[in-house]
């Protein structure tokens, strides 16, 4: 069996573009509905910008939001299909780009947050994603990161950095072969954002109505200095 890796999330999202869109604009993720869409939308628009870069926008839903309160955003995505959708949703600048592109300067582009909404899944193009974060931020801009928890997500496995086989449960039958996800504890993310050059400034950890455990975690951070 070939070892969990970055290729198999891109690969998996790509079969599963168009359920996901399907998935989102009709409201089917339940803690999206109740909690994380209204959590992220808050943490970003708590830091006042006027431009944002959405990394791994999908279909475009964050991006459109904060565009509709006249904010400018970039919305970028790996996957082609879901940056169509972006653009065929109204949001008027949506790229093709994957994140190692990016890590590689391959974006020309600085905004006042940069937002990764349950985006940071792999590895390695994480890592080096992060590297890359404080040069596409202004001056005192702020990476906007929301996760699953690491506490809630871990579940009965070991509490280890590692990979994690994916699950579409709770989804519909039009989902197949669930992307795989690099697992990180609380305290290794916060290691990533130092060594990428970032401070953590605040962590939210938004509650769900109905279990009152955490849905997620935020965290906010700025370029170093």
């Amino acid at each position: 069996m070939e070892p969990l890796s970055d290729t198999q999330i891109i690969d998996a999202w790509q079969r599963n573009a168009s359920p996901w869109k399907h998935a989102v604009r009709a409201g089917e993720i339940e803690s999206r509905r109740l909690v994380t869409d209204q959590a992220v939308l808050d943490a970003v628009l708590a830091c006042n910008p006027a431009s944002v870069l959405d990394l791994g926008c999908g279909e475009g839903w964050l991006a459109l939001a904060l565009q509709q309160r006249g904010i400018d955003v970039t919305a970028v995505d790996v996957i082609a299909e879901l940056v169509r959708a972006a653009t065929d949703a109204g949001v008027i600048d949506a790229r093709t780009l994957s994140y190692e592109e990016i890590a590689a300067g391959r974006l020309d582009v600085r905004a006042d947050v940069v937002v990764c909404n349950f985006s940071l899944l792999g590895k390695e193009s994480v890592d080096a994603l992060l590297r890359a974060t404080p040069t596409l931020l202004t001056p005192g801009g702020s990476l906007v990161v929301q996760t699953l928890h690491p506490l809630v997500a871990c579940g009965d496995l070991p509490y280890v950095d590692g990979w994690r086989a994916g699950s579409w449960a709770g989804f519909g039958d039009a989902f197949s072969d669930a992307p795989p996800w690099y697992f990180r504890t609380l305290q290794t993310w916060i290691d990533l954002l130092r060594a990428s050059g970032l401070l953590l400034r605040e962590m939210r950890e938004p509650l769900h109505p109905r279990t009152g455990k955490p849905a997620s975690v935020i965290f906010r951070a700025q370029a170093a200095g």
